[in-house]
């Protein structure tokens, strides 16, 4: 059952980072292009020449970043799986559909838009060098904490609910989460990374299209994976009551 669903996991993945892809083409790479110009713009005025880049821009916005995402949606897929396998049945009255919406979204939260809040995604040229090693050692840590405090707080939903109920123990348990989690991200060292003169139009439709390809590929995974897995649950219940 648990490799029926890690298939389905990856499949839903593939199908994810295939309409991630079209959005971050549509959506992404323009916001790109005027990163890239101001980057253009700062080597000509310094006198420097950009040399051939060793892979071409066509390159890297078509096959390239195809294959970043269609990577990025099968692993990411497969590890939803096998979380739903985990978790499933231990989620109070929530079914096979609903299970992996919960999961993706628990994910999301914790994995993607709260270390985005704290370090949202630059394009290039837009952070200063020295500043790219704290911030990326910052970026990851906070991930790996916030991934790590959701665990726990879905682990003492579960133990509070005997006392409160599901429904408040969730609450109580995200109110925790918050709070454990906002404090983190507080003591975490602010970044000071952006030139002065980057535009800030450039700036923040690159972070608004980051965060919107994040948020595609989370949901199409979520509602693909979800119908698969019941469709597979609902099989395996089919041949075992046939037997």
């Amino acid at each position: 059952m648990v490799r029926s669903l890690l298939v389905r996991g990856m499949v839903a993945g593939l199908v994810a980072g295939i309409i991630a892809f079209v959005f971050a083409r549509l959506v992404g790479e323009p916001a790109l292009q005027g990163a890239l110009s101001y980057e253009d713009a700062l080597a000509a005025a310094s006198g420097e020449s950009g040399g051939v880049a060793p892979v071409s821009r066509g390159t890297q916005s078509g096959i390239g970043l195809a294959v970043a995402f269609l990577v990025y949606g099968v692993a990411l897929g497969g590890i939803l799986a096998l979380v739903h396998a985990t978790v499933q049945g231990r989620v109070g009255a929530l079914g096979v559909r609903g299970t992996a919406v919960v999961v993706a979204l628990v994910g999301f939260v914790s994995a993607v838009l709260v270390p985005f809040l704290k370090y949202p995604a630059n394009p290039p040229a837009s952070s200063i060098d020295g500043t790219i090693g704290t911030r990326t050692g910052s970026y990851v840590l906070l991930v790996v904490l916030s991934v790590a405090l959701a665990a726990a707080a879905a682990v003492a939903a579960r133990r509070l609910r005997t006392r409160l109920g599901w429904w408040n123990a969730v609450l109580a348990a995200a109110g925790g989460y918050m709070v454990v989690v906002g404090l983190v991200a507080v003591l975490l060292p602010a970044v000071a990374e952006t030139p002065a003169d980057f535009p800030a139009t450039v700036l923040y439709d690159f972070r608004l299209a980051s965060l919107g390809g994040h948020v595609v590929l989370w949901t199409v995974l979520a509602l693909v994976f979800a119908e698969l897995a019941s469709r597979s649950v609902r099989a395996a219940t089919q041949r075992v009551t046939q037997a």
